[in-house]
C-alpha cells in the first residue's frame, strides 16, 4: 500500500492554573492564569488511498498499548471515547484510510490538562488532513464541546485554551463558556528565571474524577457565582498575572499559595494529605509557591515555584522523591507555542 501523506501535530499541557474552578458552568464567570509547558501531546496521522487497508480508521493509543479500528456510526463507544468523539466531530476525508497515533510523555491523570491537549492536537491534525486551518480559539471551543456535549462530562474551558494558544495566558471567562484569552508578554529574563525554578511533581498515581468533585459541583451550584472561595480563586489568577508582568516571582508564588488555600476552602479533600506533604517539603527548602494542579483531589500533580538557589531547589527535589518513592519529577520546559500542525 502507498502512503498518501502524513500529518503531525503537537499541543502542550498546562500547569499552575490559578483560578481553576472559576472556568466551569457553576461559577458562570471567572479568571484563570495558566502556563503551557512541554512535554507535549503528539498526534501523527498516516493517510492512505481509500480501500487499501483492512480498516478505514485505526486508533493507535501508544500510552495504553491499544490499537483498534473505529466505526464512526457505531451505537456505542470503544476503548477510548474521547478520541472517538473527536474523530466523529471532524472525520477524515472520505477518500482516505487513516491510522492515527497518539502519544503523551506526561503520565495520564496528572491533572495537567492532558486529555484536553490530546483532543486539541487530534482536531488540529484532522483539520490539517482535511485542508482546514481553524484558529486556536475555534479549535479550543470544538475540543471543549467534545467533552461536554458529546461525552456529557463536567469540564472547564481553560485547559483547551491553554493547549491551543500555548504560552502564558490570562483567561477571562466572561459568561461561561465564552472567554477572552490574553497572552502575557513577559520579559525574557523573567521567563528564563521562571522556567529555571518551576518544578512539576507527579504524586505517583493518576487523578480520577470522584465523588468529591461531584460534591463540589453540587455545592457550588447552590452557592452562586459570588461564593467567597470562587472570588478568592479569581483574585489569585489576577494577582499571578500582575506579578508575572512586573517580574515579581515571589508574589507569583504567594498567589499560588493562596490559590491552594482557596481550593481547600472549597472542600478540604481537594488538597490531599499527600499534596500537603509535598508542600511542606517544598516550604522547608525555600520554595515560594505551590499549586495543586487542576481540580485537586487524590493523585495528580503539583506545580512548585522553587527557591532561586539551585542547591536548595535540588535538595527540595531530592527530599520530595525520597519521602515517597512513587512520586516523580516530570521535566518541563515553557512552551511558547500552542497547537502546531505540519
Amino acid at each position: 500500500m502507498s502512503l498518501a501523506r502524513t500529518v503531525h501535530s503537537t499541543a502542550p499541557i498546562r500547569i499552575c492554573d490559578n483560578g481553576g474552578w472559576t472556568d466551569t458552568w457553576v461559577a458562570r464567570y471567572g479568571k484563570v492564569f495558566n502556563i503551557a509547558v512541554s512535554p507535549a501531546v503528539s498526534v501523527r496521522i498516516d493517510a492512505y488511498p481509500r480501500g487499501t487497508r483492512e480498516e478505514t480508521i485505526v486508533i493507535n493509543a501508544e500510552n495504553f498499548g491499544t490499537r483498534y479500528g473505529v466505526t464512526l456510526n457505531a451505537g456505542s463507544w470503544g476503548p477510548h471515547p474521547l478520541l472517538e468523539a473527536a474523530i466523529r466531530r471532524c472525520p477524515p476525508p472520505a477518500d482516505l484510510d487513516v491510522e492515527i497515533t497518539i502519544r503523551s510523555d506526561a503520565p495520564p491523570g496528572a491533572s495537567t490538562g492532558t486529555s484536553a491537549a490530546v483532543v486539541v492536537a487530534l482536531l488540529g491534525a484532522l483539520d490539517g488532513l482535511s485542508g482546514r486551518a481553524r484558529g486556536p480559539a475555534e479549535i479550543a471551543r470544538e475540543a471543549h464541546a467534545v467533552e461536554t456535549e458529546d461525552l456529557g462530562r463536567q469540564c472547564g474551558v481553560q485547559d483547551q485554551l491553554c493547549s491551543a494558544f500555548g504560552g502564558i495566558n490570562f483567561i477571562d471567562i466572561v459568561d461561561y463558556p465564552r472567554s477572552v484569552v490574553t497572552p502575557l508578554v513577559v520579559d525574557d529574563h523573567v521567563l528564563s528565571e521562571l522556567g529555571r525554578r518551576l518544578v512539576l511533581v507527579y504524586a505517583g498515581r493518576p487523578h480520577h474524577s470522584s465523588d468529591v468533585h461531584e460534591g463540589v459541583m453540587r455545592d457550588l451550584a447552590t452557592r452562586g457565582p459570588d461564593y467567597r472561595p470562587l472570588e478568592l480563586l479569581r483574585q489569585a489568577a489576577a494577582r499571578a498575572r500582575d506579578a508575572l508582568l512586573t517580574g515579581d516571582l515571589e508574589e507569583l508564588g504567594r498567589s499560588m499559595q493562596d490559590n491552594t488555600w482557596a481550593q481547600a476552602e472549597l472542600q478540604a479533600e481537594l488538597v490531599s494529605a499527600e499534596a500537603w506533604r509535598i508542600i511542606e517539603n517544598a516550604r522547608v527548602h525555600g520554595a515560594c509557591g505551590w499549586k495543586v494542579n487542576g481540580a485537586g483531589g487524590n493523585g495528580g500533580s503539583l506545580t512548585l515555584l522553587g527557591s532561586a538557589d539551585d542547591t536548595a531547589r535540588a535538595a527540595m527535589i531530592r527530599d520530595i522523591v525520597q519521602d515517597n518513592p512513587i512520586v516523580q519529577i516530570i521535566p518541563i520546559t515553557l512552551s511558547a507555542e500552542g497547537l502546531r500542525v505540519r
